[in-house]
């Protein structure tokens, strides 16, 4: 599969114009699965693009089943894990769960706390405060739990780098068991790639021929408890307990943006399929302060995405995540509604927060060294930690540039020349931010990350000079050409080929999220039909017609009122439309309508 782009001049002035990409699947491919698995082409095509190139595998992405889970101990370490995990059950010695404050580390913590206890288990849990700890593990939690009588520390969502911690731990006599998803690096002292411990499940890991290797960190605690719960009894872990597990792991899933392809679409269709039920009192209270009713609609990815995981993040990002584990842990149906009710909050500061910096920020973007820098390095006093990272994926969406948000704090000393720089950053396609930072690597007392997102800090002293040494290695690394924002464009549809028929298989490809992205069609040389209608001065509807019997759909452009004026589009126009496909089940005028994705004048 290829790309080809098509570049169009980006202003930051006006909305950012999109550089389509085209994606240019494989049609021989395409048309024998077509043929095969009685598709229409252009899903077939689709489906192609997504790596589905047989019937069988188009019956395991279309209808996800429980029974497509892979085996656990398909993944190394499995077989060293599960024996001491009973061993700590059958003897009741307490157990800790070290986790991690975001979405994914929590919910990882709660889905092997539940486990573990189900099964007769002393669990104990520590979720790092990220003002105070930081992430990872730290050697006086260890110390603190080996001191308390723990005898088996099991990390989830975090622990693959934990190199100095993992020996820490056999130093205090503790087995540690490390559940991760992230990629290994080499320890600088050993040589090895992965940290001394009894076991390592991850299917990053060297040698592990486990066949997700997208899997969240929650899915890989999900993968050791699915194990525990099968060998305890097969039938009812199977019946009952795993699919209940799956509406916690689709949650995380998504939170974590992994690709929504192969095991990870099974956790997700039947997770979002279950939360139509939710019977866990934190689910149901989460779920009420998000105004998200199960009952009404089927959850989707973005319900997910924009209005469940952000009130689980504001935990972390705001005050403490424990919060999060006590919300899905607790059988109090008053304290669940407390819990939801304080993340709710958080959530709100949290945008309150962040709309002040923001404006700050925005004002600051239209100095002339930030609009002519290829990467944006933006420090501010004072700003919060916890949203630097939401702050720098702002910043990329506004300007189509890599960007790093940092914010400065006093030093234990308390005087301004031992503040310390906190930050984040965030990148486009085609810049690898870790290798960016990494040519800096002498400036900082800590980093981290991966191609699209970093963290760190360093002295508030050198932060002018990372901002000087990022913009000659971005000048160097990074084309005009790559700035600005992307539109990928799955397939061309002109209008008079859309039918009820196409859009029913277009939604059995449902859940759509990462790697598995709802298809964007482009239909060229489409006539505007009718004048537009703007509502609210915020967004328009408009008429499009194609084709020799000109079939006319209605279109809806969410915040494309001023686009549209801008570009002078009136009735008759001509225009190359960028869209997606949508049902309006509005009884007086609902059916198939257009979501426009983007435009361009036709010349």
């Amino acid at each position: 599969m290829s790309a080809t782009v098509v570049t169009g001049a980006a202003s930051r002035k006006q909305p950012l114009r999109k550089r389509w990409v085209y994606i240019q699947g494989d049609g021989d491919a395409a048309a024998k699965l077509s043929r095969a698995a009685s598709l229409p082409l252009i899903v077939a095509e689709l489906l192609c693009a997504r790596g589905v190139l047989t019937e069988a595998e188009v019956t395991r992405f279309l209808q996800p089943q429980l029974s497509d889970l892979h085996d656990p101990y398909r993944m190394s370490g499995m077989r060293a894990a599960v024996p001491r995990v009973q061993q700590a059950i059958e003897r009741k010695e307490p157990v800790l769960i070290y986790g991690d404050y975001d979405v994914d580390g929590t919910t990882a913590t709660v889905l092997l706390k539940t486990a573990i206890e189900m099964l007769g288990g002393e669990v104990r849990f520590h979720v790092p405060h990220r003002l105070k700890e930081g992430y990872g593990m730290r050697d006086e939690v260890l110390e603190t739990a080996a001191a308390e009588g723990v005898r088996l520390v099991i990390s989830v969502d975090t622990g693959i780098r934990a190199f100095a911690a993992a020996r820490a731990a056999e130093a205090l006599g503790l087995d540690l068991i490390v559940t991760d998803h992230h990629l290994p690096e080499m320890d600088p002292v050993t040589g090895s790639n992965i940290p001394r411990a009894l076991a390592v499940l991850n299917p990053n890991q060297p040698d592990c021929t486990y066949p997700c290797k997208h899997l969240c960190g929650a899915g890989v605690a999900f993968k050791l408890a699915q194990a525990l719960l099968e060998a305890h009894d097969a039938e009812r872990a199977r019946a009952k307990i795993v699919p209940s597990f799956l509406k916690i792991l689709a949650i995380a899933t998504v939170a974590d943006a992994v690709p929504l392809l192969g095991e990870n679409r099974t956790f997700v269709a039947l997770g979002l399929d279950g939360l139509r039920r939710p019977v866990n009192a934190g689910l149901r209270e989460l779920m009420k302060a998000a105004n998200l009713d199960p009952g009404q609609k089927k959850l989707t990815p973005v319900d997910i995405a924009f209005r469940i995981a952000p009130r689980i993040n504001a935990a972390g990002r705001m005050d403490i995540a424990s919060d999060v584990v006590e919300l899905f842990t607790t059988r109090q149906p008053q304290r669940a509604q407390e819990l939801a009710e304080k993340l709710e909050r958080l959530n709100t500061d949290r945008r309150d927060t962040e709309a002040g910096i923001r404006t700050q920020i925005e004002e600051r973007l239209n100095d002339a060294a930030f609009e002519h820098a290829r990467c944006i390095v933006m420090d501010g006093e004072g700003w919060h930690r916890g949203i630097v990272g939401i702050l720098a994926s702002r910043v990329v969406d506004q300007t189509g540039k890599p960007a790093l948000v940092i914010t400065h704090e006093l030093g234990d000393g308390g005087s301004a020349a031992q503040m310390t720089a906190h930050g984040s950053g965030r990148s486009i396609p085609g810049f690898h931010l870790l290798n960016a930072i990494e040519s800096c690597h002498d400036l900082f007392t800590r980093f981290g990350g991966h191609a699209h997102a970093v963290g760190f800090s360093l002295p508030s002293s050198s932060v002018a000079e990372l901002r000087e040494r990022l913009e000659a290695y971005a000048l160097a690394n990074l084309s005009e050409d790559a700035l600005g924002s992307t539109l990928t464009i799955h397939a061309h549809l002109p209008l008079d080929r859309i039918t009820p028929a196409l859009f029913t298989w277009l939604r059995r490809m449902e859940p759509c999220g990462m790697g598995n992205e709802e298809p964007v069609f482009v239909a060229q040389n489409v006539r505007v039909a009718s004048a537009p209608r703007f509502i609210k001065d915020k967004h328009v509807r408009l008429q499009f017609a194609q084709g020799p019997r000109a079939i006319t759909f209605p279109a809806i452009g969410w915040h494309w009122a001023e686009r549209v004026q801008s570009m002078n589009i009136v009735q008759d126009s001509i225009v190359h439309l960028a869209y997606k496909l949508r049902e309006n089940d509005h009884p007086e005028f609902g059916g198939l309508e257009l979501e426009i994705a983007d435009m361009q004048t036709a010349h």
